[in-house]
This record gives C-alpha cells, structure tokens and sequence, in this order.
C-alpha cells in the first residue's frame, strides 16, 4: 500500500508537470528550426534503434528537417538518457525510451529524476520478448531448454544487453520462474548480446520480435517461444513461454519519444501529432504487425501514467531477483 502511495503521488505530479507553463516562447509553427537530435541510449542493432530509425526516418519527411539518430550507449541507457535530459528543451532534442527507463531507478543511483527531468511526447509501440537460441542448442522447445538447464545446473548461458536491462530483466523472470541455475553473460547492447548467441559462445538470450526476427527468419537463430499472454499473427506457430514450459511468464518492451523538462507544449504537442499519424500509416502499421509488436496508441498523459505504471511493476522484479548496478 505505501509502494502504491508513493507511485499514486508521482503519477500525479507528472501529468501536473505536462500543463506546466512553457519554459521557452517557441512557436509550434516555427519548429523545428533545424535538424532534430533524436538519442538512442543504447548501440545500433538492437530494438531501439530500430524503431528509432524507422520513426525517424518518416518524421524527417513530414516536417521537413533530418532526424539524425545518435547512438549514446552505456550504463543501460542512462548516458544517453543523461545527455538527453540536460539538452537544451526546444524540441531539437529528443530521447528514445524503453522499458529499461522505468526501471533504470531501481537498479542505478541516476543523475537525473526520471520524473522531473522529462516530458513524456508519445508511446511508439510494444513488443513481446522472445526466448531465442543458437540453432545448434539440443532444445526445440521451452521445456527442452528448462530440462537441459537443470540437467546441467551452472552451466547453460545467457546473453544481455548489460545489467540492468530489459533483456536481464527478462531472462531473470524466466529464471526465477523456471526454476534453474543458469549464468548470466551482459553485454553492451541488444545488437551485441544476439551476435554472441549466433557465434554460439551463450546458448540464449531474450530480445524483441523486432530486433530477433531477421536472425529467426535467416535461421541464425532459433525461437523457442514468445513473451506475450497471445500467440503473435508473425510467428503463429510459434508458441508462448507461458503454454510451452513456464506457466504465467509475460514480458514486453515498450519504445516512446520523450524530451527535457520544459520542453514548449505546442512542440509537444505538434510532435504527438505528426508520430500518431506515422503509426496510423497503413505500411507503419504494417511493418509492425510484420515483426510482432504493435504500434501505439495513447495520448500524451496516459504515456505519462504508463511509465509510472511501468516503474512499479519492473522494480517489482529487480528487487526480488537482487539486480544491483556493477
């Protein structure tokens, strides 16, 4: 009830921060004035980077000036983020987020509030973990992978992004909730933690349908299940990790665009505007659907209580699996 209390508190004084006055007089007709900085918090190939690319890529032809995404990797996202939230708030700036920000408190001691330092913009998508391996692990299922984890105690391998992250977090849930003794190999980056599973050095990791499917569909990798309560109209045969071996496992990433603290309202604004009508496009929607996750659809406060919603629910999971920064 006190966590409840406490997050009931912060939801509020967020969406409060939204109708706060303008912190600069700058126009929405007169945005953007220049290229926009769009900051990925983690390297390229992986989930956010994709989408980031994406989304920026389509924004770049509706207002008219290049989105240049700028890869700021480290510390599970929290360089970039770092950076993000100290730029200047003229709407020049933007940040990629994932699930990793909301539970990046919990894990790290931040230079930044993660309430006060941001305006939520948009949520972009979301999309379920999958549990993939290199196709020459001896397990074609779920099940398989939980019997030859136990059968081998200490010395079946994971890959992450880093400590901290989604990924980690992911495959911590599927540890607790399986039940075995695996080891846990971070790495810098989604892109970097699924190279190693392919060179076959780690068994598995967990990533997005979004960043894993290429890897699936070239037989790189091989998926053994989903993360979501639904099977996912890309890979239907494909069964979830809560049918196939680990009953109630559910895990998602989730992407949005937020930007510093004082950010002008109309540009906030504007902004929500021109990537709704990007994830409202036909072939937006599409690609989407095509790589198992699915594009937004909120207004700029529900983001807001989203990601406070999201803080309480994956501090949940850092603090019964004992994830502490290195």
């Amino acid at each position: 009830m006190k966590e409840q209390g406490r997050w009931g508190f912060a939801i509020s004084a967020f969406v409060l921060l939204l109708g706060a006055p303008d912190a600069a007089a700058l126009a929405a007709d007169a945005w953007p004035a220049r290229p926009i900085r769009l900051i990925v918090p983690f390297p390229p190939g992986g989930s956010n980077d994709i989408v980031a690319r994406l989304v920026g890529g389509q924004l770049t032809e509706r207002l008219g000036k290049t989105v240049v995404v700028d890869n700021r990797a480290g510390a599970a996202g929290t360089i970039g983020t770092e950076i993000a939230v100290r730029s200047q708030p003229d709407g020049h700036t933007l940040l990629i987020i994932s699930a990793a920000y909301a539970y990046n408190p919990m894990v790290y001691k931040l230079p930044y509030d993660p309430v006060k330092a941001i305006t939520p913009v948009t949520q972009l998508g979301t999309g379920p973990t999958s549990l993939v391996v290199n196709p020459g692990v001896p397990a074609t299922s779920v099940k398989e992978l939980v019997a030859l984890a136990k059968a081998k105690p200490g010395q079946v391998y994971f890959a992450s992004a880093g400590v901290g992250s989604f990924t980690h977090l992911s495959c911590e849930l599927f540890r607790i909730m399986a039940g075995v003794d695996v080891v846990h190999v971070p790495f810098k980056g989604g892109g970097p933690a699924m190279l190693e599973v392919m060179s076959g050095r780690v068994q598995y990791t967990m990533g997005t349908i979004v960043q894993a499917m290429p890897h699936i569909r070239s037989g790189r990798l091989k998926v053994l299940g989903i993360g979501s309560a639904k099977r996912i109209a890309s890979l239907p045969d494909t069964p979830t990790i809560a049918e196939s071996g680990v009953p109630g496992y559910e895990a998602s990433n989730w992407w949005g665009i937020i930007a510093p603290a004082g950010t002008p309202a109309a540009v906030v604004k504007k902004l929500h505007a021109e990537t709704t009508a990007i994830l409202k496009s036909p072939d937006i929607q599409k690609w989407f659907v095509a790589e198992g996750a699915v594009p937004a659809d909120l207004n700029t406060a529900q983001f807001a209580k989203f990601i406070l919603s999201e803080m309480a629910k994956w501090g949940k999971v850092v603090k019964e699996a004992g994830i502490k920064a290195e």
